[in-house]
């Protein structure tokens, strides 16, 4: 599975927002979460569908799920 993710070459923004889309959240839902604007998360959006060459954000969060991508500290979380 990493190895998948290095292909993509996502940033680890990037891939902070992949976690968040992939649990389901909105644009704003991710902007509120990483302190940054909803335009800022819908162009992480943008070009993270790019990246996976995928077509919606459905498509994204499957893709998010299937390759085990979770938001930093959740397994730990998960943990305790």
């Amino acid at each position: 599975m990493r190895a998948a993710l290095a292909r993509l070459e996502l940033t680890p923004r990037d891939l902070e927002v992949f976690a968040l889309v992939g649990e389901g959240m909105s644009n704003r839902e991710i902007a509120a979460e990483l302190f940054i604007s909803s335009k800022t998360a819908s162009v992480h959006v943008s070009r993270i569908l790019a990246k996976l060459s995928v077509s919606n954000r459905a498509a994204a969060a499957a893709a998010a799920q299937r390759l085990g991508v979770e938001r930093v500290g959740a397994a730990a979380d998960r943990a305790s």
